[in-house]
């Protein structure tokens, strides 16, 4: 990642990171039982020594630490100071001793070889320009016989909800639509068998993916656009070049294309995910 887009990238969590932080009950509740599948698929055990790269503010941090247990310990990474100063209170309050942070780009993680028994990164991986050199990173961070698992997002037909809010939002900036497999895009893992390959290529024995189904239910269309407005999404970048009678105009757009998701109960948005594992 240049410096350019590391500073971009991390003045852009910062901002969302009160927004991220607050949500981190919906955003754990929508991803409870992928969190679980990843901590299971990374053999992540009482007395384990894990990296949590891209932790953001550490929700699935705290559940490591009381997952590992007093004789274990977690080492949570992100590039945002701010969200990560926010998974640091969150830790404090909850009375969590064994949890460290520390500032790091997941493509550089300055933390020392063959260092953990695990490593996970939830809905991060697919974010970074260069998910090779991510996983390199990783891979040099697990110990011999070390665990991985990561959580993206599988491939755009599958994530209708994603597809929907980019391709409207690039139509109201009247902008092209790119390639949704474009390095650091929410579905730039998504094709089928990317994952393993990258994992293979990193260096990684016993690599398998598992895909699962994670809707987002929410109250409404709206209730859920109100997240991805206070989210680092994409969007907010994209309608940022607009003035906010036209910004207003996109996201009412958003809304009304999204409803077609609500159910009597609610609504419900389409989302499928990827659980990639392996072994050093």
């Amino acid at each position: 990642m240049t410096n350019t887009t590391q500073n971009a990238t991390r003045a852009q969590w910062d901002r969302a990171a009160p927004g991220w932080n607050a949500h981190g009950s919906l955003i754990g509740a929508w991803l409870a039982r992928a969190t679980e599948g990843m901590l299971g698929m990374a053999a992540i055990d009482p007395g384990s020594r894990v990296l949590d790269v891209a932790a953001g503010a550490g929700e699935q941090t705290l559940l490591i630490a009381r997952r590992v247990g007093p004789t274990g310990s977690v080492l949570a990474t992100d590039l945002s100071p701010a969200i990560l100063a926010l998974a640091e209170d969150n830790a404090r309050s909850a009375g969590l001793s064994n949890v460290q942070f520390q500032i790091a780009d997941g493509e550089d993680l300055q933390v020392g070889p063959a260092s953990f028994d695990a490593v996970v990164c939830r809905l991060g991986l697919m974010l970074f320009g260069d998910p090779m050199c991510a996983l390199g990173e990783m891979h040099r961070a697990l110990k011999p016989g070390g665990h991985i698992c990561t959580l993206v997002f599988s491939q755009p037909g599958r994530n209708p909800c994603i597809t929907t809010l980019m391709s409207t939002a690039l139509q109201h900036a009247g902008l092209p639509a790119p390639s949704p497999f474009t390095p650091g895009g929410l579905l730039s893992l998504g094709r089928p068998g990317l994952t393993d390959e990258l994992f293979a290529a990193a260096g990684f024995s016993h690599v398998a993916t598992t895909r699962l189904d994670a809707p987002f239910r929410m109250p409404s269309a709206k209730a859920y656009l109100d997240f991805v407005r206070t989210s680092a999404s994409p969007i907010q970048h994209i309608l940022g070049r607009l003035d906010e009678p036209n910004r207003e105009r996109a996201w009412a757009d958003m809304e009304e294309k999204l409803s077609i998701y609500t159910t009597p109960w609610g609504w419900e948005g389409p989302n499928e995910l990827l659980l990639t594992a392996g072994r050093r």
